[in-house]
């Protein structure tokens, strides 16, 4: 029997590339999206995050939306435009926050504020660490670059409440992966896998990437995993 798929990509690419119209269909919405291997919720994260980091404006505001369907607040969606700004760029966060402004005034959602949560603390160990690495490896070169990371990124955006540990680093990790910047991912992999993601989950996420960042780099993206899998099992 054959299996009836709901037909998600509009006519027209099944009029002009069918083949593209059937995949989408059968695959990217037809398995991947529904697999129970990934939180809905995750895959929206993972999807507008990647989008945003590819600059893929067109099609930042129907995952929005999806996104809010699936759970994410937005907050939650702000904070990641907010979170790829430093990762992907001013100009892709900033093409992002136009679309999330359509999406909520379509939707009648109030314009997000930022949460008055307590700050996130970051573990001492990991983060005195981390501060070694840049004061070794970036300061005696780029000076400006070392204190703007430690008094920026990790000093302040890391911290903030409007945002899990878990997402913000599902966020990055699929900017990573969307940018093709597998020597970022050892750090930020484990960073994830410490604020709660599985192993599990991390490799679902590369599977999900495929599709939206290309199966080059999310093949890319394997080894560097498996790496990171296996060191923390030794």
């Amino acid at each position: 029997m054959t299996q009836d798929f709901p037909r998600v990509a509009p006519d027209m690419v099944h009029d002009t590339t069918p083949g593209l119209g059937r995949f989408t269909d059968r695959v990217l919405f037809g398995q991947v999206w529904p697999s129970a291997a990934l939180a809905p919720r995750d895959r929206s994260l993972l999807t507008v995050s990647a989008l945003i980091a590819g600059g893929k404006v067109a099609q930042i505001g129907s995952h929005a939306g999806r996104a809010l369907d699936n759970g994410l607040t937005p907050t939650e969606l702000a904070e990641i435009a907010a979170q790829l700004a430093f990762y992907t760029g001013w100009p892709n966060a900033m093409s992002a926050a136009a679309e999330l402004d359509k999406v909520f005034d379509t939707r009648g959602i109030p314009k997000p504020k930022e949460s008055d949560a307590p700050r996130i603390d970051l573990p001492e160990e990991a983060e005195a660490a981390r501060a070694r690495t840049v004061a070794q490896n970036v300061a005696p070169t780029a000076p400006t670059l070392a204190r703007l990371t430690d008094e920026v990124l990790f000093g302040d955006l890391w911290q903030r409440p409007d945002l899990s540990p878990r997402d913000r680093s599902l966020a990055t990790v699929a900017a990573l992966v969307m940018l093709g910047q597998p020597e970022q991912l050892p750090f930020h992999l484990n960073r994830a896998l410490d604020n709660g993601l599985t192993g599990d989950e991390a490799g679902e996420t590369l599977a999900h990437l495929a599709f939206y960042a290309g199966w080059p780099r999310a093949m890319s993206a394997v080894p560097v995993l498996k790496q990171v899998l296996e060191a923390r099992k030794g």
